[in-house]
């Protein structure tokens, strides 16, 4: 399988719910990061997409998917409902890997997390969603979901 279609697989198996089918496509050594868990290496990384595609109805879409032997990237949107508020969100994420042995060593998503907190908590997130203090929040309650998650 060459890294395009390494990365096909990661986001077919990220729009059919499979989680498994996901950290298959990463190294035990995945190093992660996105605005909104910051830096994540392996199990934690791996345990994240696991706790994710426990939400129901989220829609992944995948496109222009390019890679070469050491690098690939690809642009993803998802489409659900934050559970915590229960607010519609569209988030449109660009993606970056790295590769070695036939794997995703690291992976790396951008957003705009201004756009993201003003659909996921409203006029609030208008308003804060710029703001270090509630990225910083949102990350303590990303992670501290994930380390229960671990847990259970």
């Amino acid at each position: 399988m060459d890294n395009i279609e390494l990365i096909q697989k990661f986001y077919h198996s990220f729009a059919a719910a499979d989680a498994e089918g996901m950290v298959n496509c990463y190294a035990d050594d995945i190093q992660f990061e996105d605005p909104a868990f910051g830096p994540l290496k392996g199990t934690d990384a791996k345990n994240m997409w696991r706790m994710l595609l426990k939400t129901p109805g989220i829609k992944i879409t995948a496109s222009n998917i390019k890679a070469d032997e050491k690098n690939g990237s690809a642009n993803w949107v998802a489409e659900y409902t934050f559970s915590l508020t229960g607010r519609k969100v569209i988030n449109k994420v660009s993606a970056q890997f790295e590769f070695a042995d036939g794997k995703i060593t690291r992976h790396t998503d951008h957003f705009s997390f201004w756009k993201w907190a003003a659909q996921a908590f409203g006029v609030k997130g208008i308003l804060l969603g710029w703001t270090p203090l509630m990225k910083n929040k949102v990350r303590q309650q990303a992670l501290a979901r994930l380390a229960k998650f671990k847990t259970a």
